[in-house]
């Protein structure tokens, strides 16, 4: 485990996993409040853009500060109510005891700069030239990332359907998330031909997260210590 977390440490308001889900939320009500045509223009105009890995202007196309600018932009982006939904659930799960051991503010930059990281990975990767990336999916994976690699440890739980019945289980995270990253390479490796989801953006999120955390561990330790009176 690279952070020990103290079982009888204070426990301190975590403001940037609920502000960020509150974000999330109020960008898609605004952007679902709208007419169809102008949801549609706002998505052509702030959703990040694919560039494929080998055009002959590629560099020309990312020396344009807007292509950027959407990297960011698109994380608040969302298709529909179950794509969003599915985001602010595994943020909440995760994003909630990472917060605790990385603090606030590290966390808020985790997200951001996680996720923009992610959809340029998903720009790159996918080969057709400006298709759309929305959605934080990727920023989520980079939380995922870095939960993993703060606690490996760690155990999740699970509704198990044995029978007729429904049995709740605890299973090592380092499994669960495991299968997870690695169905994400595969369907990564498949591409279109298993939906119209940017599998590129959760595996470069997820890698760039573990690397965070694991750069930022001996921050995170001192965090822990002064909050902690070690």
């Amino acid at each position: 485990m690279f952070v020990a977390v103290p079982t009888r440490a204070r426990t301190l308001f975590r403001w940037a996993t609920p502000l960020l889900a509150g974000l999330l939320w109020l960008a898609y009500v605004a952007a679902a409040m709208r007419p169809d045509a102008v949801r549609h223009d706002l998505v052509l105009e702030w959703g990040a853009l694919s560039g494929g890995l080998a055009p002959p202007d590629l560099w020309r196309t990312w020396a344009e500060s807007e292509r950027w600018l959407r990297l960011l932009t698109a994380l608040f982006l969302h298709a529909d109510w179950t794509h969003l939904l599915g985001n602010l659930v595994f943020l909440m799960i995760f994003g909630l005891p990472a917060e605790r051991a990385m603090g606030s503010w590290r966390l808020l930059l985790l997200f951001l700069v996680g996720g923009a990281f992610a959809n340029f990975i998903a720009a790159l990767a996918i080969g057709a030239p400006d298709r759309l990336i929305i959605g934080a999916s990727g920023a989520v994976s980079a939380i995922i990332g870095a939960y993993l690699a703060l606690f490996p440890s760690a155990r999740l739980g699970v509704v198990v359907p044995l029978g007729l019945f429904l049995e709740f289980v605890r299973a090592p995270a380092s499994l669960l998330i495991g299968i997870w990253a690695l169905l994400q390479v595969v369907f990564a490796y498949i591409g279109p031909a298993f939906g119209t989801v940017a599998w590129a953006a959760h595996v470069g999120g997820f890698l760039f997260g573990a690397v965070f955390a694991v750069a930022s561990r001996g921050a995170i330790a001192r965090r822990l210590r002064r909050r902690n009176g070690y």
